[in-house]
């Protein structure tokens, strides 16, 4: 009897966080008492007055039909204001910004948008997991850029093979970055843009966290003149207003990339719920509300907590500027999985281990600061109880 699996879902890289997973599952069904710095998941509930939006929304006969299209122009009109705002970066809402269903859909999708047969993603190792899958669904090759930590987690552009370089097309950028939490100046967009020029490259920014920082703020690629030739940048509004479920997000930039993008998702989905665009477009007019700027506070506070208390441990910690995630280099030179695997079993903590980003990810563990700032206290407790 053939095979209902697609072969093409063999040739994803080992989704090694379902081990993880299981393990935290099996330890709350026994009755343990888990902290869960494993997805990044906000913990806190969206603004109330983006929730008071949408409810109003919701009441609206217009958004009860399918949305269609690259989003209402009153929310690609918004889009545009705030990149003008935040960036001083002109957009032209009808050709250069679309509507997404959550950023990791669109970046899903921009593969199958902008490669043929034989073009190559490079994408950042450690990286988010989605830049592989979308090439592998896409049937394009990849190949990994390392990101190491001597170079703040920059890839060495000049490093990456002739050979490579002949056949790629798309290069995958993401600061701040997940999974190690660091920032690019605008010195390394200028670089990486001289590099594309070189090499006929298309850059695809992954903006997600680009609003959740803590010193100064980081800049697009979009800023630098010249960038919508050959740049787009994808936006998500989870991590910013605590909208992770709602599933919203956006691409800007380079006109023909953008819009090959919302042909792809014509194809497969009928847009953007109206009702979540309009509560969207509140929240953008309104990104130094009080509650919205709030949420920085929070995570300041639990950033300052673990990584003082991780120090405190004699652990390396590498503070970040930006994300809501703490890149920790594991104790001894402890193996990633290993040592994930222990501080759940031993100290009833979840932490994701680094080398489920890629291989460069080794020898480091993830903690999402998704926990309320006394259940850190207690979690660093519980890991300095632990003998390595």
């Amino acid at each position: 009897m053939r095979t209902w699996r697609a072969q093409r879902l063999g040739k994803l890289p080992p989704y090694l966080f379902v081990e993880i997973d299981r393990a935290r599952a099996a330890a709350i069904e026994a009755g343990r008492d888990v902290i869960d710095f494993g997805v990044g998941d906000p913990d806190r509930p969206t603004p109330a007055f983006i929730v008071e939006r949408m409810s109003a929304a919701l009441r609206d006969a217009s958004n009860h039909r399918y949305p269609l299209g690259r989003g209402k122009r009153a929310f690609r009109q918004c889009v545009a204001a705030f990149f003008q705002k935040r960036f001083g970066v002109a957009l032209d809402p009808d050709r250069e910004i679309a509507a997404l269903l959550g950023s990791k859909e669109g970046i899903g999708h921009f593969s199958t948008a902008v490669l043929n047969p034989g073009d190559l993603a490079l994408v950042p190792d450690p990286g988010y997991p989605v830049y592989i899958s979308g090439a592998v669904f896409s049937e394009a090759p990849y190949h990994r850029m390392p990101l190491r930590e001597e170079r703040g987690f920059l890839p060495d552009l000049g490093a990456i093979p002739a050979d490579v370089l002949r056949s790629a097309k798309l290069m995958w950028l993401n600061y701040p970055n997940n999974p190690t939490s660091a920032c690019a100046p605008l010195s390394f967009f200028e670089e990486a843009l001289a590099f594309a020029r070189k090499h006929d490259l298309l850059i695809a920014q992954d903006a997600a966290y680009c609003e959740t920082y803590y010193e100064a703020p980081p800049p697009s690629i979009l800023q630098l003149p010249g960038a919508k030739e050959r740049c787009v940048e994808f936006h998500s509004l989870s991590k910013t207003f605590n909208m992770t479920g709602w599933r919203a997000g956006f691409v800007a930039g380079n006109a023909e990339a953008v819009g090959a993008l919302a042909d792809v998702k014509s194809n497969l989905d009928s847009g953007l719920f109206g009702a979540i665009q309009d509560a969207v477009i509140e929240g953008l007019n309104h990104i130094d509300h009080p509650d919205v700027r709030g949420i920085l506070g929070v995570y300041r506070e639990r950033r300052d907590t673990l990584t003082a208390g991780l120090k405190k441990l004699g652990w390396a910690v590498n503070d970040p500027k930006a994300t809501f995630y703490v890149w920790v280099r594991c104790p001894k030179g402890v193996a990633s999985m290993d040592a994930a695997k222990r501080i759940l079993a031993e100290a009833n903590v979840v932490v994701i281990p680094g080398i489920g980003f890629g291989e460069c990810g080794e020898g480091f563990i993830r903690f999402a600061l998704t926990v309320e700032t006394p259940r850190i206290r207690e979690a660093v407790e519980r890991i300095g109880r632990m003998k390595w």
